[in-house]
């Protein structure tokens, strides 16, 4: 294990000791940055300039402040399904583009006021199965809309006499075989398919390359180099929307947001400032956590600080015309993975793609639309993979349920009143388990000390929304200590519970320390995986409530009999 005097120095000094390191790591993130943030503001419908944008002040700016030294600064496929419902919220268009901008500014004071209030864990209260059903929904969402630009269509459909493009994606996936009759009946559609097909593969087939060497080279820079070539050598400068169309930054990076949606679609602007922050916010703040993990060097990142960064970042980027950034997974995956150091590599892939779009905006004007809609139709994959739905019911019957629930809610209302059926169904479950409804947000916690130990009483339950304050507690209790964690008394002991005690066990005694948590031979676990939550028999409950009702009246009549003594 790594010693403290090794842990890379922040600041100027970092930058000294570690900038060659930074500089290559920031440079292959930006290459990889580029195309992913041009294509995820093309299918936000923002200018696709804005995403470079967005991605050149999460590095620049943001990168400076953050409170996570590898984490990635930019816009993110996991916001594309928010930002372009709020756009068409407010009427589609360059105006609806505006008056979207105007929400994420607002939600950038709010997550701001989030890290000053301190609440940068309060992502760890929100249930990840609700979360990784919002992201299953969100994947295919992106797979409903970028299937058609594969082909060069865009869907649309007449509102009110006016031709309107479809956003729904249940009645996106409905339209998919008139796109492949429109592209059948056009040789340019047909071009544009086969360029995107090409990309697809490479997508899809570049992770099954066993060659150690060649897996370092992330598919969406192979995809980068041969699309070029291959849209010049089949003509698709030639073909209507077959090479993006980016415009000058300089010239379009004004002050373009408007706060009028306030008045004019008021509900409209509450609850994309409610998504914005919440959403963004638990979404970077599950990455930055995710990153501490892969960090060489297991540093903690300051969660409130970045909270506040990112807040700035989106702030500026909201004003100026670009999207909402978070901490992005793969590109910080990508950060750490090519040796990336301090905070500095995210400030040199800032400065790399303000390089780019400044100098190399010819070459940007020859990457194919098809080949953004294959790299985005790759992410949608991974983030509605079948794969996740299969390790979620391994886990247990009931953490399926919640992530299906979420997932068909989402795709068949919006966003916000998916995850909070979802909330809703997890809840549900808890309490049908037999969570005692005080317990929700508090367990019953009570520790005692020896000369030998400490012993961490838990009851009630262990769950993700009371977690947080047990573990406060817990690591309030001195380094190098032995801790005993009891859940005899606990109905029910959630999979996050049964995961994070795990997780702690291996980095406190990783540090001299011992932590063991016990009582749970009398618990039923609901599926065989070893986390599975753990919930009480019936018969065991009610043993319990009558031991503890018992209990209670002899501390009745103690407390009566010691009153008569006194008197």
């Amino acid at each position: 294990m790594k010693t403290q005097m090794e842990i890379p120095e922040d600041g100027f000094k970092g930058l000294k000791k570690n900038w060659s390191k930074d500089l290559v790591a920031g440079l292959i993130v930006s290459l990889l940055a580029l195309p992913l943030s041009l294509g995820i503001a093309k299918a936000s419908e923002f200018p696709a300039i804005m995403g470079v944008l967005t991605a050149i002040i999460g590095g620049v700016v943001v990168g400076l402040i953050s409170g996570s030294p590898l984490s990635i600064k930019g816009p993110a496929a996991g916001l594309i399904v928010i930002v372009a419902g709020a756009v068409n919220g407010f009427g589609g268009g360059i105006e609806g583009w505006h008056m979207a901008l105007g929400a994420i500014v607002v939600a950038a004071g709010v997550q701001v006021l989030f890290g000053v209030l301190k609440l940068g864990k309060f992502s760890d209260y929100f249930p990840h199965t609700v979360i990784h059903g919002m992201l299953g929904a969100i994947g295919f969402m992106i797979l409903a809309k970028q299937l058609h630009i594969l082909g060069g269509i865009s869907p649309t459909h007449l509102v009110d006499g006016k031709l309107k493009s479809i956003a729904e994606p249940i009645d996106l996936f409905m339209e998919l075989p008139n796109t492949v009759q429109s592209i059948m009946a056009n040789p340019g559609n047909q071009t544009i398919l086969l360029v995107g097909a090409i990309c697809l593969v490479i997508v899809f087939g570049w992770p099954m390359i066993k060659n150690k060497y060649v897996k370092k080279i992330p598919a969406p820079l192979v995809v980068l180099a041969l699309s070029i070539p291959l849209g010049i050598i089949f003509g698709l400068k030639d073909i209507k929307g077959g090479l993006v169309k980016v415009d000058n930054i300089f010239e379009i990076a004004n002050y373009n947001v408007s706060f009028a949606g306030m008045t004019t679609h008021t509900g409209v602007f509450i609850k994309y400032v409610i998504m914005f922050a919440l959403i963004g916010s638990i979404e970077s703040l599950l990455t930055v956590k995710a990153v501490d993990l892969m960090d060489p060097w297991r540093r903690k990142a300051k969660t409130n600080k970045d909270l506040i960064a990112q807040g700035v970042g989106n702030g500026i980027s909201g004003v100026l015309g670009g999207l909402p950034m978070i901490s992005e997974v793969a590109r910080s995956t990508a950060n750490v993975n090519y040796g990336a150091r301090t905070r500095w590599s995210n400030i040199f892939h800032g400065v790399f793609l303000l390089i780019f779009v400044v100098a190399a905006t010819p070459v940007i004007e020859m990457i194919p639309n098809t080949a953004l809609a294959a790299m985005l139709i790759g992410v949608g994959y991974r983030l509605a993979s079948i794969k996740e739905f299969i390790h979620i019911f391994k886990i247990g019957w009931w953490q399926l349920v919640v992530l299906v629930s979420t997932t068909v809610a989402i795709l068949l209302t919006d966003l916000l009143v998916g995850v909070g059926i979802g909330l809703a169904v997890k809840f549900s479950i808890h309490y049908l388990g037999g969570l005692p409804f005080k317990n929700t947000f508090k367990a019953g916690l009570r520790i005692e000390q020896d000369p030998e130990r400490y012993v961490v009483h838990i009851s009630g339950g262990a769950v993700v929304t009371n977690l947080p304050g047990i573990m406060k507690k817990i690591n309030e209790i001195p380094a190098q200590s032995r801790i005993y964690v009891d859940l005899s008394e606990c109905v029910l002991v959630d999979h996050t519970s049964m995961e994070t005690f795990k997780t702690f066990k291996k980095d406190y005694e990783s540090n001299g320390g011992e932590f063991q948590f016990t009582g749970l031979d009398r618990h039923k676990a609901i599926s065989k995986h070893a986390d599975s939550t753990q919930i009480l028999p019936k018969d065991v409950r009610k043993e319990l409530k009558n031991r503890n009702t018992a209990d209670s009246d002899s501390r009745k009549d103690s407390d009566i009999d010691h009153e008569h003594r006194i008197n």
